[in-house]
């Protein structure tokens, strides 16, 4: 049995006339009937009760009739929902972001236009650090994500592409000698313990911090370690030590921390889009596409 069966069944039963059908088919009624001869065959039972004067339904039509509709509105739907997955409209996207992201306008405007842009497609949301999205991506758990990679080293198989540059602060107390300045140099917080993200975590902050202050002709002394920006800006208020973190976590007020510009060159960290080469995704081309109109 094929859905062209079904087909010219439905069309008869809505119809009850064989040559009013087999207009709306675009066959010859003889070939429309026999086709129904056949389908009766297959069943085993008359589908319809016929006479010179009228067409009708017997029980059994009626009760395959429902199906049979019902089997070809699921098709076409199928054939539809397989028509707008291939043009990137429908299906489900899956979207790493590290943890400063969602206190930037790029992420959440990407975001609100790919959502009003293409509302089938369902978004999968993980907040993961940089190399935890390098190994999802690897391994098809995700399919984009926006990564602060720093001095990470970008696994094969991965492709990144710059998207953004954030300004970096030094994140201090209110108490602190500088605290007022607008800007500084990190040369003068040679003798300051830092609040940082442990090596392991798979932020490229830490080693940004190192190269900064190497560069400014001192290594860091670490003084305390947090996975979280925001933790590191809660011990800061305690008074526990400096943070270095992008700018848009500016955002996060605490009455004893204060946000200092950095005159240092070089004093940015980098946003970049992380993809797995050679992987074509209609949904990925759609996301890309939005992204390009909103950071370029």
């Amino acid at each position: 049995m094929e859905l062209r069966h079904l087909r010219y069944f439905v069309t008869v039963a809505e119809e009850l006339n064989f040559t009013r059908a087999a207009a709306r088919l675009h066959i010859g009624q003889p070939p429309l009937s026999m086709q129904i001869r056949d389908l009766e065959a297959e069943i085993g039972t008359p589908l319809f009760d016929r006479s010179r004067r009228r067409v009708a339904l017997t029980e059994a039509g009626r009760r395959f009739f429902e199906h049979a509709r019902e089997i070809l509105e699921q098709s076409r739907e199928a054939v539809e929902e397989a028509r707008r997955a291939g043009r990137g409209e429908a299906g489900e996207l899956k979207v790493g972001f590290a943890s400063s992201l969602p206190y930037t306008s790029t992420l959440a405007d990407t975001l609100y236009t790919y959502r009003q842009r293409y509302p089938q497609v369902g978004l999968q949301l993980h907040e993961m650090f940089t190399t935890e999205q390098f190994a999802a991506i690897l391994h098809g758990v995700l399919d984009v994500g926006f990564v602060r990679h720093g001095g990470l080293e970008v696994p094969a198989g991965i492709q990144t592409r710059e998207i953004g540059r954030d300004p970096l602060r030094l994140v201090v107390h209110a108490g602190h000698p500088r605290a007022d300045r607008g800007e500084v140099s990190l040369a003068e917080f040679r003798d300051d313990g830092f609040i940082a993200f442990p090596p392991d975590v798979g932020s490229g902050l830490p080693f940004v911090l190192d190269r900064l202050c190497r560069s400014a002709g001192f290594a860091p002394r670490i003084v305390q370690t947090a996975r979280e920006a925001t933790t590191q800006i809660g011990l800061v208020a305690a008074g526990l030590g400096t943070a270095l973190l992008p700018a848009p976590l500016e955002c996060v007020r605490l009455p004893r921390v204060r946000y200092l510009a950095i005159r240092d060159e070089g004093a940015h960290f980098s946003l970049a889009i992380a993809t797995r080469e050679g992987a074509p995704n209609p949904l990925l081309a759609g996301f890309l596409d939005v992204l390009k109109e909103i950071a370029g």
